[in-house]
């Protein structure tokens, strides 16, 4: 057995580590640095710690971080897609493009699209629009489940040639011109080839 004064040694010895321990931990506490000096990830971090506590509330969460609004599927017809497009998409952001007829200029683009903007903001559909080419432009909305009334409206106008909602493209009215003339050169283009072809195999 050990001895008691061996034991009040070890004791002793123990509780002068321990003392130590805390007195360096508290002697090489971090400084505080100055806020000019903070980098990307400070701020990260900064704003993380900030957040942690703050309730925030469901509208002021981001997109991907706000849960999905229910979907009832018994107020949705089978037969319509696009009405479980629609639910799907609600509260979230989605983008239309639109085409213009006629080889338009960008400024010519700008100045009819301004003129659709227009026109939905009037219906009061929040809407923005960026021009991406000189026929080309995308409707931002919001709330995507409105894409499909906005579609409606885009294709009724004359000088819109299609409209794409999620990958799906929609003729406008200028469409059925153009698509008929494209149709024939297209024909005329395919015989062209079917021809050329021929005459390589009689050559050979």
């Amino acid at each position: 057995m050990a001895s008691p004064v061996s034991c009040k040694t070890v004791s002793v010895f123990l509780f002068l580590i321990l003392f130590l321990s805390v007195h360096c931990i508290d002697t090489k506490s971090k400084k505080k640095k100055d806020i000019r000096d903070y980098n990307d990830a400070d701020m990260a971090r900064l704003l993380e710690e900030w957040e942690k506590d703050d309730d925030i509330e469901e509208g002021d969460l981001p997109e991907h971080k706000r849960s999905p609004p229910p979907i009832d599927f018994s107020k949705i017809d089978a037969s319509k897609p696009e009405e479980l497009l629609k639910m799907s998409k609600k509260g979230k952001t989605l983008m239309v493009f639109a085409s213009v007829s006629g080889n338009p200029t960008e400024k010519e683009t700008e100045e009819i699209t301004s003129l659709w903007q227009g026109s939905l903001f009037n219906a009061n559909f929040d809407v923005q629009r960026f021009v991406v080419g000189s026929n080309r432009v995308i409707f931002m909305l919001r709330d995507g489940s409105y894409a499909w009334e906005i579609k409606d409206f885009l294709v009724a106008q004359n000088r819109c040639e299609d409209v794409t909602v999620e990958g799906q493209v929609y003729p406008g009215k200028a469409a059925k011109k153009d698509g008929k003339e494209q149709n024939k050169t297209k024909k005329k283009g395919d015989k062209k080839a079917a021809n050329r072809a021929h005459k390589s195999k009689q050559e050979l």
